[in-house]
Order: C-alpha cells, then sequence, then structure tokens
C-alpha cells in the first residue's frame, strides 16, 4: 500500500505504525491528514477509518503521540488496531457493529517528537497547550502554558498561530465526528500520577462543563459494567488548569457548530508507578513516560483494551444511557457536582 510507506524512521513505534497500516489496508479508509517537513525527513499524519461513510453515525475516535515521550500511548492505539483487523477477517459480529458506527484513529499526531524523543513538536510546542482556550485562573506556572520561549517546556507557541499538527486534529474532529448524531473522542497519554485517570473537560476551568451529566452517566455505566475497573473518572480540573487546551476548544466550538453531541475524554496512563518500580529509568530521555520492563510494556498495551471496547459499546447505546430529558440531565449534573465540584 503506497501511501503508508515513508522512507526514514528513528522510532520503533513509527515502523510499527507503518506494519500495522500495511496489514489493516483492506479493511480501512487510510490517509494522510498532513505532512511535517522538517531538513532531512517528512513525517506523516495518518488517519484510519473504519466503519460507516454515513456523516450522522455514531464516531469514536482514538488519538495517541501528541507529545512524543508519550509514545505508549500510540503503542496501545496500535495494538488495538492490530486486533481489529483481525477481528475484520473473521468475526461477523463485530462488522455488524462497524456497519452502524465509525472508528477514526490518529496513531501518532505527534511524528517528529516520537521520532526525536521530544514532549514537543519540530518548533518547540506542546501540542496540548496550542489552543486558544485561555485557562482560568490566567497566568500560572510554566507547566500550565506559556509563549516566553520554544526553548522552555510547555511552549504554547505563537499567539494565534496554529501548528500544522493541531490543524490535522481539528480537520479530523470537524469532519469525521461533529456530523455524527453522537461523537466521542479518547486522547491516549502517560506521564501523570500513579492511577489510570479518565479525564473529561474542562481542562482550563474549575467549572462544570455542560455536559457533565453525561459524563457522570457515562461514569456509572462504567462502574456498573466493570465493578473492579482501575480508572479515576474525572474532571482535568480536578488535577490542574492549563492554557489552551485543545480538547476544550473543539468541544466548546462544538457547541456552535453543532447541536453539541461530541464529548471528549483523555486517558492519562498513571507512569509514576512505572518510574517507581524502575527508578533508574528517569534518567533515560525515552524511558521517562514508557515502561521499560519488557513484561510491564506487554501488561500495558493488552490493560486499556477492554476500555476501547466498552466505550464502542457505550456509544453504539448511546440512546440507552443519555439523559432523556432536562430532569434527568439534572439530577444528574447535581450528583456529578457533589462528588467532582
Amino acid at each position: 500500500m503506497r501511501a503508508v510507506r515513508s522512507k526514514i524512521f528513528r522510532s520503533d513505534v513509527l515502523k510499527n505504525q507503518e506494519v500495522v497500516l500495511e496489514k489493516l489496508a483492506r479493511h480501512a479508509d487510510i490517509s494522510v491528514l498532513e505532512r511535517v517537513e522538517t531538513a532531512k525527513n517528512s513525517f506523516p499524519i495518518y488517519q484510519v477509518v473504519l466503519g460507516s461513510k454515513e456523516p450522522s453515525a455514531p464516531a469514536l475516535a482514538f488519538v495517541g503521540g501528541v507529545h512524543g515521550l508519550e509514545r505508549i500511548g500510540s503503542e496501545v492505539m496500535l495494538s488495538w488496531l492490530h486486533t481489529l483487523g483481525e477481528l475484520l477477517s473473521w468475526d461477523d459480529s463485530f462488522k455488524e457493529r462497524l456497519r452502524s458506527s465509525r472508528l477514526v484513529f490518529i496513531p501518532a499526531l505527534n511524528p517528529f517528537g516520537i521520532a526525536h524523543f521530544t514532549r514537543s513538536n519540530a518548533h518547540g510546542v506542546d501540542l496540548m497547550r496550542n489552543g486558544r482556550v485561555e485557562g482560568n485562573p490566567p497566568g500560572g506556572p510554566l507547566y500550565r502554558g506559556h509563549r516566553m520561549s520554544p526553548r522552555l517546556p510547555w511552549f504554547r507557541g505563537q499567539e494565534g498561530v496554529y501548528e500544522k499538527e493541531t490543524l490535522a486534529l481539528f480537520k479530523m474532529v470537524r469532519e469525521q465526528l461533529y456530523p455524527s448524531s453522537f461523537s466521542m473522542a479518547l486522547d491516549v497519554h502517560s506521564g501523570f500520577g500513579a492511577k489510570d485517570r479518565l479525564w473529561f473537560p474542562f481542562g482550563h476551568s474549575h467549572e462544570p462543563f455542560p455536559h457533565v451529566a453525561e459524563a457522570y452517566r457515562l461514569k456509572l455505566l462504567l462502574d456498573q459494567t466493570y465493578p473492579h475497573h482501575f480508572y479515576v473518572v474525572e474532571p482535568v480540573s480536578r488535577q490542574y488548569t492549563i492554557h489552551g487546551d485543545l480538547w476544550d476548544e473543539l468541544y466548546l466550538n462544538s457547541l456552535k457548530e453543532t447541536p453539541g453531541n461530541f464529548l471528549p475524554w483523555t486517558l492519562e496512563m498513571g507512569s509514576w508507578n512505572w518510574l517507581k518500580k524502575n527508578p533508574l529509568q528517569i534518567f533515560s530521555k525515552s524511558g521517562v513516560f514508557h515502561p521499560m520492563k519488557p513484561h510491564r510494556r506487554l501488561r500495558i498495551l493488552r490493560r486499556h483494551l477492554t476500555l476501547f471496547d466498552f466505550l464502542h459499546r457505550s456509544l453504539l447505546a448511546h440512546e440507552k444511557w443519555r439523559p432523556k430529558n432536562a430532569g434527568e440531565k439534572d439530577l444528574l449534573a447535581k450528583e456529578a457536582k457533589k462528588i467532582w465540584f
């Protein structure tokens, strides 16, 4: 498949991406959303679409590799893509699920960062802080995002300028998710805390976001379906707020451009446990936010597949669990505010 071949690699993740997409080509619509050009290399940002081409079909998107150092997110996604490719070769029930839904993947949004083991992109920009939504309160520590210098971590980029990678993400969401009757996204990261966290907006404010009732209802569904799951479900702002959060911007835009049926999530894999069990990896540039031990990496590659499948099933059944009227939504929102705000 010529569309998914590139010449130079400095990362096993990007090599594996090519292999997985090659095998998946006959089942999926694979395209290049954007190319990140440097003096020596050209890095494609791939989009993979499985399932219904009907714009209004329920859609679920997965995004990985936003921060190049957190490449395990891309690896987990590629692991699931491999599994889906195998299911499509023999599982008729899974094929039936895809006839009425759409799965969309960007396995490596920041291929330059993944190839060079950097958090930022080629311009030194932290992509997750490249948006225009300002955090509340203003200012704050550097990690919230700044425009001082690309030599410092968490640089937001020049004011009003979106990076290529950011525009590629916006294009995918607008084309594949906004037209849907209901859509969700899962952005897969590592690097914060000792527990696996499932975050929802807002990331820029401590205020409850308008769909907090739906987020709470989905949490209850996860708790009831998998009572022994290990995820902490909470708004991002329970831990910190940042400037330029892309998912907050995409969510707020969806309220203006669509009926407001878009619900973004972030999976933050708790990498502090990996450091605790293997402290020496803190001295490895490529291993700070990555499970270095082979057995631990294999465990992570299978650890979250149940969650991915749950999200797909809940997408298909969204009319059964989403609030059906204003009264139910108000009641759920009140319960959510008791535990989260």
